[in-house]
This record gives structure tokens, sequence and C-alpha cells, in this order.
């Protein structure tokens, strides 16, 4: 990890630190999480026996205690009926960690990773705080190294790569974590250079899209928009482009490709798997 890196997820670990509340407080047995990604990582360290309620996005894993709760609005009387003394979010929407804290409810925030350190550092803050801090140690020893042997032994190649959030062109770029991946890969990202208010998702037009001809696409709205390769593929003019002539067009499932935990391990095997088939 980079020394940048190295100080970017010391301050995440920090903030969200200040957020919970004075340490040695006692490990939590009815956790509450609002964060899809911090419900993954609870359960893969080992604390999903912990946890009493998960918000109505967290899909995975199966068993993980779905209810109607919202993190994107979030209601602090319903989050207490679950009498939680752990509540784990990643945004502070409706301020709901000053309603909660004045509950007297313990708040860990942990904001969107902006890359792999901020990640791993989430999820050994989340092992420390649950009392997991072997899993959580565990979990992340396992990404790194599965990461970087697939990412060693994929061909390095020059190629272009269209990640596509939403049909009507919502891309990512370089600046984002899903950017990041690819740059692990040394692959060009044909949003950068559309992205002129530098907010990291901009809308692409089909044309430039075209005019781009990326060597591999990536469909990131599969589960929720029903897109695929042949859908891609029956696109006015896009028969033509690189990665569908060649066959390198890649449906993710939405929920991988959107979250920071665990399960980007996924990710970065799809990708590799694609660019190694494409230089085949």
């Amino acid at each position: 990890m980079s020394h940048r890196s190295t100080l970017a997820a010391a301050l995440v670990a920090l903030v969200s630190l200040l957020v919970i509340g004075p340490a040695g407080a006692a490990v939590p047995h009815r956790i509450v999480s609002l964060s899809p990604t911090a419900t993954e990582s609870l359960f893969a360290i080992g604390a999903g026996p912990q946890v009493v309620a998960v918000d109505d996005q967290s899909d995975y894993p199966k068993r993980a205690p779905r209810t109607s709760l919202s993190g994107y609005t979030p209601n602090v009387e319903a989050i207490a009926g679950y009498r939680p003394d752990l509540v784990v979010l990643s945004d502070d929407a409706n301020d709901v960690v000053a309603g909660l804290g004045k509950l007297g409810i313990r708040v860990l925030l942990q904001p969107a990773a902006k890359n792999l350190g901020e990640a791993y550092a989430e999820i050994r803050q989340l092992g420390a705080v649950t009392g997991h801090r072997r899993g959580a140690a565990k979990v992340v020893t396992a990404m790194k190294k599965t990461i970087a042997k697939v990412v060693k032994s994929t061909p390095k190649r020059r190629f272009s790569v269209y990640h596509e959030l939403t049909p009507d062109f919502y891309s990512a770029t370089s600046n984002t974590f899903i950017g990041r991946i690819y740059k692990l890969f040394g692959l060009r990202n044909i949003a950068d250079a559309a992205d002129s208010s530098s907010t990291g998702y901009p809308q692409l037009s089909g044309e430039y899209i075209l005019s781009a001809n990326p060597n591999l696409i990536v469909l990131a709205d599969t589960r929720c928009c029903g897109q695929s390769a042949k859908a891609v593929a029956s696109r006015p003019g896009w028969s033509g482009v690189a990665a569908v002539r060649t066959g390198a067009v890649v449906g993710i499932d939405d929920s991988v490709a959107s979250r920071w935990g665990p399960r980007v391990v996924q990710f970065v095997r799809a990708v590799g798997k694609a660019l190694s088939r494409r230089s085949g």
C-alpha cells in the first residue's frame, strides 16, 4: 500500500472511531447495519450472530436479517426499535448520527471507500469494534493475496474499458473506487476524458462510447436494468465496437460492482478473466 493510501485509511479509521464513542466500550451484541457493504463484512469476519437487523438493500449474505429499515432515509425511532448497541452506517442521512447519539446508541460511520486501502481499513475497524480482529485480519489478508495473484497473472495489454452503471451511459472514472480497480490492470478508462465536472461519475453519450471504441465493456446494470452482452450488441452501431466483436462484454452483479467489501475480489476476478480471455 502506498504512503498516501495508508494515510487515507488512517484518517478514515480516525474519523469513524471518533463517532463510535469511548475506547474500551463493550463488544456489541445487537448490531444494526444500514450499510450493505458493512453487512457483508460483518458476516465475513464472523460477527454475523451479533447482527439483529440490516437495511432493505443488504441482500448479501442471504442469511442476513433483512428488514424494511432504510440507509437512504433512516428513521431513528425505527432503528431504536431493534434495541441496538451499535449501528453501522455509510452515510449520515437525515442527521441520523446525532439522533441516535441523543438516545445513547453507539454509531460507527464508515463512508464509501475511495480505494482498497480504505476498504481494508474499514474491515479491520469492524473487527476491532465487534471483537473479531483475527477474523477481519484473515479476510483482509485473503483479499490482498487473491487480488495480487489475479493482477499478476493477467496479461498486460494497452486496453481501454467502459464501465456502464446504467443503460443511459453513466460511468465511473479512474478517480472512483471502481475506476481504481481497473487501474490495477493498467486499463485506460474512457470516462476520464468526459468528466468535465470532476464528479467521478459522468454521463457519456452513445456517440462518445462508439468513438472511444473500448476493448472491454463491463456492465454493472445487469440486475437492475436487464443489460447483457446480447442487449449491448443489439444497440444501434454497437456491433462494431471492439469489445462486442471480440466477446469482451462482461456482466457483473450490480451489488458486487457497487460495494467495497470482501466481494470486491469477485469483481477483480471477473475483470482478470475477461482480459485473459481477450488476450488469448
